[in-house]
């Protein structure tokens, strides 16, 4: 684990900027508000479930679909004093050049052009200029100075952390610095612990104008590795016992956690962030973050029969948990329990959308889309202290399909940004029990 402070050599600082650096990046989404019609329904082809998936289809379609995504606004809103502070944070998996280059067979029904990194940087950055967002936290970045370039011309500080091993990508965060100081940050290695190469990032900021608006926020890309949810379970307790830790140091601050978590909201480890524990007993330890359920074909109705008997036959195979195992999930030896001792809320999860959008937890249908997967892996996390105020709806399946997999014309990457506006609570519910991290 890795510490830097405000004004240390591994932080950049923003260049001098005019209102043309930004103004030849213009954005590429209609970012509209819009309430949704109690009798809102969706076009025909949104009746997905019941259509064979077709990887050719796309190169039938004579016009590309429309790109369009949408404000939604929570219920919480009126609940704010127009006084309180707020903030926008973006999370995003900008698919890191190397790993699209390395996985070339999950991108075979995408145009070559639209896989170049220099389209790809230029739809990311216009992007994101556009979204215009606070603090921005990205994971796959292998290409971290290429970004600074652009975003400090419009006012971020940034900072990055490269995965160990022999991986080249990693995780960055990019924040206003005209309104936000940056008090502390700290870097998790967690091949330190015996959690694989993956890395995280936790910055501490205190927002310029306000009093007492300080703010944790961390940034995870999870282990992707399906069969591995004790390591996938030991990142995310780590990252949330440090968030947590940082949070007591600075006045209880409240915390946000973006990232790529590598599991769905059906799955146990969604159930874990949400609830604090897991009982691993009741669990197979191989299908802990519910990615094996998300195969295109099975997601668009084709072979959805095979899928159930695949995970039936591998639960009943391979359910049991060594112990090596479980104190890798728990952290604690001889414990079938994983706890973590924050108070967790989804903002998509808190924030309810359109039908042809989100699912019955309230997430996002889909996040990610490639030949292998669609569905949803990518959250923005927040603790007491908070409250989702307003999100960016993602895209319905139906859209998603019409491209026959991403990155698209307009869409730089194979996932999509989760973009989510926060307030300041003035009270704060006390946090849950602290848990070792050991």
């Amino acid at each position: 684990m890795g510490c830097c402070r405000a004004g240390s050599p591994c932080l950049t600082t923003p260049r001098l900027i005019s209102n043309a650096a930004t103004r030849c990046l213009r954005p590429i989404f209609n970012l509209c508000y819009i309430k949704f019609p109690r009798n809102y329904t969706s076009s025909p082809t949104a009746s997905y479930s019941r259509r064979r998936y077709n990887p050719e289809h796309r190169r039938q379609l004579s016009s590309a679909p429309d790109i369009v995504r949408h404000w939604v606004e929570g219920d919480a809103l009126s609940t704010v004093p127009p006084q309180a502070e707020r903030f926008t944070v973006v999370s995003y998996n900008i698919l890191g050049d190397r790993n699209m280059s390395k996985h070339g067979d999950l991108y075979r029904n995408v145009p070559s052009n639209y896989l170049d990194w220099n389209h790809r940087k230029r739809v990311i950055c216009e992007e994101l200029l556009g979204l215009n967002p606070d603090i921005i936290c990205l994971q796959e970045v292998d290409k971290y100075y290429d970004l600074l370039n652009v975003l400090e011309k419009a006012g971020y500080l940034g900072s990055h952390k490269r995965r160990t091993g022999g991986s080249v990508d990693g995780c960055a965060m990019f924040w206003k610095a005209d309104k936000f100081q940056l008090l502390e940050g700290e870097s998790i290695e967690y091949r330190q612990y015996g959690l694989r190469d993956n890395v995280a990032q936790l910055s501490v900021f205190k927002m310029h104008e306000a009093q007492s608006g300080r703010l944790v926020v961390g940034n995870i890309h999870v282990l992707y590795n399906p069969s591995r949810g004790d390591v996938k379970l030991g990142q995310i307790r780590f990252l949330s016992s440090r968030a947590h830790i940082l949070s007591e140091k600075w006045d209880t601050a409240p915390i946000v956690l973006a990232g790529d978590y590598n599991s769905t909201p059906q799955s146990p480890i969604y159930k874990f962030l949400s609830s604090s524990e897991l009982n691993l007993m009741l669990h197979n330890r191989r299908e802990l973050s519910g990615q094996r359920q998300c195969h295109p074909s099975q997601v668009l109705g084709l072979g959805r029969e095979k899928g159930i008997l695949f995970v039936l036959m591998d639960r009943f195979l391979n359910s049991s948990w060594s112990e090596e195992e479980m104190n890798v999930a728990t952290g604690a030896p001889k414990s079938h329990i994983a706890l973590h001792p924050l108070k967790l809320n989804s903002s998509y999860a808190m924030v309810k959308g359109s039908q042809t959008t989100r699912d019955d937890n309230g997430e996002p249908l889909a996040t990610s889309y490639h030949s292998k997967f669609l569905g949803t892996v990518d959250y923005l996390w927040y603790s007491d202290g908070l409250v989702a105020t307003k999100v960016l709806d993602t895209l319905p399946i139906n859209i998603l399909k019409k491209t026959g997999g991403l990155p698209f014309k307009r869409m730089g990457s194979d996932h999509l940004a989760l973009v989510s506006e926060f307030a300041f609570l003035e009270g704060k519910i006390e946090a849950t029990e602290e848990y070792a991290i050991s």
